[in-house]
């Protein structure tokens, strides 16, 4: 969903920049070989994982597939999503936007190793993307993100959910 019309945009029209709670997803999604996709934000140039605010009447799991579709074009089942981590210290995971807005994400993590399409930049939200180890990501990364492939490399070692 483009932002103008988006419950974030909405909630700006009453809120001006003030500090805006959100929750959202992110999605690592994954191949065979290991590589992981990570995708160039068009906003800032930072490289970061696909994912995204909840719109009204969303689930954490519908929000990671419904950005993953917008943002790369490619589609999960939502059922084929794998919960490993949530972010959301402050300190983490607080991004302010051009314009000065500010939001506080509360992001659900997912894993995802099936899929159908292939993955191509919207040209709206990311400019580019590519596949990379998720131990070496693309430089420079969002802070938060580089957390989000921490958390996973401690959910895969442990089995257990990472909080954050």
């Amino acid at each position: 969903m483009p932002y103008e019309g988006s419950y974030n945009w909405r909630m700006r029209q009453k809120i001006g920049s003030d500090l805006l709670l959100v929750p959202g997803a992110l999605i690592v999604l994954v191949r065979d070989d290991g590589a992981a996709l990570f995708t160039r934000r068009s906003w800032n140039g930072v490289w970061c994982l696909p994912g995204g605010g909840a719109e009204e009447g969303s689930s954490f799991a519908d929000t990671a597939a419904t950005e993953l579709r917008e943002e790369t074009g490619v589609v999960v089942d939502p059922a084929d999503l794998v919960g490993f981590a949530c972010l959301s210290e402050a300190e983490l995971h607080t991004v302010e936007y051009p314009g000065g807005d500010r939001n506080h994400w509360f992001a659900m993590c997912f894993l995802a190793h099936r899929w159908k399409g292939e993955p191509q930049p919207d040209g709206d939200e990311t400019t580019e993307m590519l596949w990379a180890d998720p131990a070496s990501p693309p430089s420079p990364l969002e802070p938060a993100h580089a957390v989000a492939l921490d958390l996973l490399r401690a959910f895969l070692r442990d089995g257990e959910f990472q909080i954050s």
